[in-house]
């Protein structure tokens, strides 16, 4: 566990001392990906999070997650410049609209960056080049498609992979398997926790979550995404224990993740 440290929570603050994130996420068949990656957000310790997205997917998870901001995306767009972390791609989709907004996220951006889920998809297949301090968290298969590589290249050696990812991007990147991957051009790190609960769909929304809310917190991209590899897994971890590697949710992985937070403090 020491090679693991939460960030400092002074308590001279406010809600402005833990960072703002502005996450643009869902979409009309994804909207669990929006609420469960806000979610994430906040519960790994947030001051700020604003969910820019369409008026439907507001509509919805406004009434699960009342401690959110939303924003349609235009608006987000607009005061993207307000925020000190920026999450894009929890179930956007990759309709035109979505790639359109991805494309003016990347312009647009100035702070750091975490890239997930249908974000990588449609940066797989433009070429843009990524702002300082971005995080990119793709399973093997989005990896693949991001490197132009066979699937089995990366199953194969998924550390030369994550390398790699992280020298093509210029970023932090988060290569997700059994035993996540997390790289940049010269430093690696093996996460050594997690088992099969976490696969299960909504996981990655809530793992890019909590590493932008760490990223909101101060910590640097390598840190923030070492350290929200290891509190998701644990979370797993800790879930599975009782309620089984077969039931865990998604959303319980966020349930049980003050669990995984208290054994580091």
């Amino acid at each position: 566990m020491q090679e693991y440290k939460m960030p400092e929570r002074p308590q001279n603050s406010n809600k402005g001392t833990f960072g703002k994130v502005i996450n643009f996420a869902g979409s009309k068949n994804y909207i669990g990906a929006a609420y469960l990656s806000t979610l994430g957000i906040l519960k790994s310790g947030a001051g700020y999070a604003a969910l820019a997205t369409d008026k439907n997917v507001i509509d919805s998870v406004s009434k699960l997650l009342p401690e959110a901001v939303f924003l349609d995306t235009n608006d987000g767009l607009k005061n993207i410049k307000n925020y000190t972390v920026c999450l894009v791609g929890c179930g956007l989709g990759q309709d035109k609209k979505a790639v359109k907004l991805f494309k003016d996220v990347i312009k647009s951006v100035k702070c750091p960056l975490v890239i997930d889920a249908d974000g990588l998809n449609i940066l797989s297949q433009i070429h843009l080049p990524l702002p300082q301090n971005t995080i990119v968290t793709p399973h093997p298969m989005e990896a693949s498609r991001l490197l132009c590589m066979p699937l089995s290249n990366i199953l194969d050696d998924t550390e030369s992979a994550a390398k790699l990812l992280a020298a093509k991007y210029n970023c932090v990147a988060v290569l997700k398997t059994h035993r996540t991957v997390v790289a940049t051009k010269d430093f690696i790190h093996i996460n050594q926790h997690g088992n099969s609960a976490l696969a299960k769909a909504g996981s990655g929304d809530v793992l890019s979550g909590i590493i932008a809310g760490l990223l909101a917190q101060k910590c640097s991209p390598f840190e923030a995404a070492k350290l929200g590899v290891y509190l998701h897994s644990r979370a797993g971890e800790i879930a599975s224990e009782e309620l089984t590697e077969y039931s865990v949710l998604a959303s319980d992985i966020i349930k049980y993740l003050p669990k995984a937070i208290k054994e580091i403090l």
